[in-house]
């Protein structure tokens, strides 16, 4: 990655392998947060890999010369963001630890559906289109059916999906403040610093609330906390501000649809969780409702 690379008008072969790897990651790390919760208690987990993977970012700086600035002009803004994305995590673990992946990947990644109806009424330009409007209607329809299949239902547990759906919510909270705030201006290392420092700070505090801190971790589950402080926290959020810089924001949101159903997939073969044709039928009404969302008219220069 490169400190300035030039900005393209449409996606190549290497975003398109950038985005599909990323979402793969983001999908597997789902099922290393359950697995890693046998070890650790969530929010114990949770805060531990926001303070491992700012040491990862410090290091990262550090080799790579770059620097976290702009801290003090978006102190407000930073902290707003940074309690949100310790809310969504705290929620996300807790939920990994009480549902499926499957349940929670559907609920978590419906995340554009939300944003793209918040954003109708609080952002200019953000208004819905009749086919942006379809696939939010056809998401929802795909996200209630995928709740109310009884196969999936029975593995689940409502109070875990609730929890997902609320860290969903938590992470439109944090689309929002880094479009409507001063956030915006600051380079991904600073805005990286933010979440990770403050939820660092939260989680680890009130993570003896939520029960024992161990749950007796092994060598397994902490190379599952290494693993997502460095792939996931750290370096993989940098690529994806980085593929963020180059390549249009709509193109780049058209690959969201993949973590759902890699997420879906990953939890039935890895976790033995049932995916039933009804349950499938409901994640390709997501899947193609998020594609509809983030497609746009593209204008002609």
């Amino acid at each position: 990655m490169t400190k300035t690379t030039a900005r393209k008008s449409s996606m190549d072969a290497y975003g398109a392998i950038g985005m599909t790897s990323f979402a793969t990651l983001l999908a597997f790390n789902q099922v290393v947060i359950k697995l890693t919760n046998g070890g650790f208690g969530p929010v114990w987990s949770a805060g531990l890999r926001s303070l491992f993977a700012l040491a990862v970012l410090g290091l990262w700086c550090l080799f790579m010369s770059r620097r976290i600035t702009g801290l003090r002009e978006t102190l407000w803004p930073g902290l707003m963001m940074g309690a949100l994305f310790s809310v969504e995590f705290l929620f996300l673990f807790i939920a990994l630890d009480l549902t499926t992946v499957s349940r929670s990947a559907i609920l978590l990644y419906s995340m554009p559906v939300w944003l793209a109806l918040v954003a109708h009424f609080t952002l200019p330009g953000e208004r819905l289109s009749p086919r942006r409007a379809l696939g939010l209607v056809m998401a929802m329809t795909g996200v209630i059916w995928a709740l109310a299949d009884p196969q999936s239902r029975d593995a689940g547990n409502i109070t875990g999906d609730l929890l997902a759906l609320l860290a969903c919510f938590a992470w439109v909270g944090i689309a929002l403040s880094v479009r409507l705030t001063r956030v915006a201006t600051l380079p991904a290392e600073s805005q990286l610093f933010w979440q990770l420092s403050v939820s660092a700070v939260v989680l680890c505090v009130v993570a003896p609330l939520f029960g024992p801190l161990m749950r007796d971790p092994e060598l397994v589950h902490w190379a599952g906390l290494g693993f997502q402080a460095v792939f996931i926290a750290s370096l993989g959020f940098l690529f994806w501000l980085h593929i963020m810089s180059i390549y249009p924001a709509s193109d780049v949101a058209a690959f969201s649809f993949l973590s759902p159903v890699l997420s879906v997939a990953m939890g039935w073969a890895l976790l033995d969780e049932p995916v039933g044709p009804g349950f499938l039928g409901a994640l390709a009404l997501v899947a193609v409702g998020i594609v509809l969302i983030n497609m746009r008219r593209r204008t002609v220069s």
